[in-house]
């Protein structure tokens, strides 16, 4: 922190002549368990990490607006964005600016009074990395305005002014995750339902790896499609005339509408097996991962429940990694381990979102010491996150992953949320 802090104060200075009033940071976010579920209105876990994004600020007298990238500038590429904050728009195609018009947008439209500033973005997050990017500079954005502007925004307010202004304002297709991830950091259960509470989870063991596997994938074309899937099942289901009424309240015709926290395999498995393979695989996919992710909960929490009820959760199939687990030095981080294999397993087989070179580079982390290594968002490409009991594996866990086919990675550890630095 203390070196990019640093580095911030330098090149604020040289870019606009005096020092900045705030300096503001937030944490890149990994998506660790319960991937693909925001949508479907169940909760989701995010880890903060110690890659941050940070926002220096300066409040002027006119209406003026000045930001500065120093990563685009570092880059070669135009890296300034001037408005009046009195006439707002977003500009044209993809604009690193668009990220703060909208945040500003956002605080106006809830009666906010901003005016104008000088700023400047200097981040660690990797864009296109899988670990949140643009919400970091987001949330870090809205930190240093809410500092700098006394406006007294709590880090939720922040978080939800981030996804309006990236959701509604810039028609991203996101879910709350990054947002939250990034203004709470820490290991946080985000509600994705109204009123979107979070639970801050006390769990600090291990050391994560990010490993990029440079493959682009579309997550505007990967979400309809499950969606869809998951619609046909639900009609196909309604439709079927022995189906128990109170299985039927618990369903609906939109993948969003179901109440899936309370149906159970066992009372709807009679009626998926009448479904066609990829409605079924969805539905299926949507109620094991969810009670998977509540075990893991349970266990960050401290309560590490016996073989037997671990594998009725898991499935037997893990049994043999579970009592693995129980016997190792540290049975709760070896019990998260399996559980995101078990994840990983789940978006592979059910949701279909792995190819072969992520399974090679999965393959090459376990080799080398992971505990469990999952897909991190819509998958089809993008990252995989890995569990390590410490740094040495970590670094071992990188090195092969990049062996193996990676473009890039990173180790990293659990770090706080948004934070005053200056």
């Amino acid at each position: 922190m203390f070196s990019m802090l640093v580095e911030m104060l330098r090149r604020f200075r040289e870019e606009f002549g005096y020092n900045p009033q705030v300096v503001v940071s937030s944490p890149g976010r990994l998506d660790f368990l319960n991937t693909h579920q925001d949508y479907k209105g169940l909760p989701v876990v995010s880890i903060g990490v110690n890659l941050r994004s940070y926002c220096a600020i300066h409040r002027r007298e006119d209406s003026v607006c000045r930001v500065v990238s120093f990563n685009l500038k570092d880059e070669g590429i135009e890296y300034i964005d001037e408005f009046n904050v009195e006439n707002l728009a977003l500009k044209e195609g993809r604009w690193f600016g668009n990220y703060i018009r909208a945040a500003i947008i956002a605080l106006r439209e809830q009666g906010y009074k901003i005016s104008g500033f000088d700023a400047a973005i200097l981040s660690e997050v990797p864009i296109g990395g899988g670990l949140g990017s643009s919400a970091a500079f987001t949330v870090s954005f809205l930190g240093a305005v809410n500092e700098v502007f006394e406006l007294g925004l709590d880090r939720k307010q922040i978080a939800e002014l981030a996804y309006h202004a990236e959701h509604d304002i810039m028609s991203i297709p996101c879910g709350r995750l990054d947002q939250y991830g990034s203004a709470f950091g820490g290991v946080i259960k985000i509600e994705t339902r109204p009123p979107y509470r979070v639970e801050e989870i006390p769990f600090r063991r291990g050391i994560f790896v990010v490993l990029d596997s440079g493959i682009k994938h579309s997550t505007a074309e990967i979400h309809p499609r499950r969606q869809a899937d998951i619609d046909r099942g639900l009609e196909l289901l309604l439709g079927m005339s022995d189906l128990p009424e109170s299985l039927r309240r618990k369903l609906g015709r939109k993948y969003y509408e179901p109440k899936w926290e309370e149906i159970s395999e066992e009372e709807i498995r009679p009626f998926l097996e009448r479904l066609p393979e990829k409605p079924r695989a969805r539905i299926l996919f949507t109620i094991r991962e969810h009670r998977s992710t509540e075990l893991a909960l349970k266990i960050m929490r401290g309560e590490v429940p016996d073989l037997d009820y671990i594998t009725s959760i898991l499935g037997d199939e893990w049994r043999r990694d579970v009592e693995k687990a129980l016997r190792s030095s540290d049975p709760i981080l070896h019990l998260i381990g399996v559980i995101m294999n078990q994840q990983h397993a789940l978006l592979r087989d059910l949701y279909d979102l792995s190819l072969p070179e992520l399974e090679r580079i999965r393959d090459a982390a376990l080799s080398a010491g992971a505990l469990g290594v999952k897909i991190s968002g819509a998958g089809l490409g993008g990252s995989l996150i890995a569990l390590a009991p410490s740094k040495d594996i970590a670094e071992r866990v990188l090195k092969a992953g990049i062996e193996a086919g990676a473009k890039r990675g990173w180790v990293v550890n659990i770090d706080v949320g948004l934070r005053r630095d200056l």
